[in-house]
């Protein structure tokens, strides 16, 4: 679909906190509706004040806008699902400038409930909220096979292998993590599409950094310990790793584009004790974060829209089962399908 009308982009994130008053606000926003009480939620926000109640996700965007702003002429705004900026003032704005068709990249390279469908359910309602005069926002398609994700991740795995003492990086095993989700939501947005989508980036990435083996696991589980969640955790198989007698470890987490809380407390703190406890030396791989290329890939997508050229991937992804769920027009659920019915263009 050919749409060379696009007269900005609107950067679309999950949002976080900004000071210490900010922080139990905050996840009584991310959780609303799921009747968590505020003791738990005090429990999340001490991971938060370890880094003065700063999120660094809306800095990390922030600083991706500007890189993006140096490489195109399009106006780019800035909305979150959870804080300020909100996307619903994000979109008023843009109607109060007299934009009448944005794309819209969501900082998620996943298809499925919490990656796509979700970000279309922030549009609609932030169309909703701007009346009848909103924008167009016509959401770009997930990323999880663009060349430039697998390289960044391939090059991110490079730079941390070489962290690693000479005489325990030939042996370091390669292990790749991703926000897990509870069993019960794994099918709500096509056969297993989302585990199966990160599994096929892992190996992408294990292939471009020329890793032969490598192993998948899943990260920052919460809720009630009787609800299954994808697993295994990646802490317990650091310690099936140690059983078997492995050293030394490169985690990347190739399921977060940014270094946000789940990446700077649950791997870099938690995880990182963990290890040190079983005897492994870890070396943890940054994300895409704000690097120039991550702006290319964005402004490439929108290109992609704009002239509806062949999209830019890997050619192995074509073989990933439901891939055109994610890129060629279909939607992963009914809701999302609705949701884009309600947004002009959207795809």
């Amino acid at each position: 679909m050919q749409s060379p009308d696009i007269q900005a982009i609107l950067l679309l994130s999950f949002g976080g906190p900004e000071g210490p008053d900010q922080v139990m606000p905050f996840l009584r926003n991310v959780t609303r509706g799921r009747g968590i009480p505020d003791e738990r939620l005090a429990q999340v926000a001490e991971h938060y004040l370890h880094f003065g109640g700063v999120s660094p996700i809306n800095g990390i965007n922030r600083a991706l806008i500007d890189q993006i702003r140096a490489r195109t002429e399009l106006p780019v705004y800035f909305g979150n699902r959870n804080w300020e900026p909100y996307v619903e003032d994000a979109v008023a704005t843009m109607r109060d400038n007299g934009i009448r068709r944005a794309a819209v990249f969501a900082t998620s390279a996943w298809g499925g409930y919490s990656g796509c469908a979700q970000y279309q359910e922030d549009i609609t309602r932030a169309r909703a909220a701007a009346g009848p005069a909103a924008p167009e926002l016509i959401k770009l398609r997930s990323y999880f096979d663009h060349p430039l994700l697998i390289e960044m991740f391939a090059d991110a795995i490079a730079t941390a292998a070489a962290t690693l003492p000479d005489e325990q990086r030939a042996g370091a095993r390669l292990v790749f993590t991703a926000h897990s989700i509870p069993e019960r939501a794994r099918d709500r947005c096509g056969p297993d599409l989302y585990r199966r989508q990160v599994a096929h980036t892992s190996a992408l990435v294990a292939a471009a950094s020329g890793y032969g083996e490598f192993d998948q696991v899943w990260q920052s589980r919460s809720g009630p310990p009787q609800v299954p969640w994808l697993e295994p955790d990646v802490a317990d198989h650091l310690d099936a790793l140690a059983a078997r007698g492995t050293r030394a470890v490169i985690v990347c987490p190739v399921g977060f584009v940014a270094d946000h809380i789940e990446v700077v407390w649950d791997l870099d703190n938690e995880l990182s004790e963990h290890a040190a406890a079983a005897g492994i030396t870890l070396a943890r791989t940054s994300t895409p974060n704000a690097q120039p290329r991550f702006a290319e890939l964005a402004l490439d997508l929108v290109d992609e829209l704009r002239t509806g050229r062949e999209p830019s991937r890997v050619p192995a992804a074509q073989s990933v089962p439901g891939y055109g769920q994610s890129i060629d027009g279909a939607f992963c659920t009914p809701e999302c399908a609705a949701n884009a019915r309600l947004n002009p263009g959207s795809r």
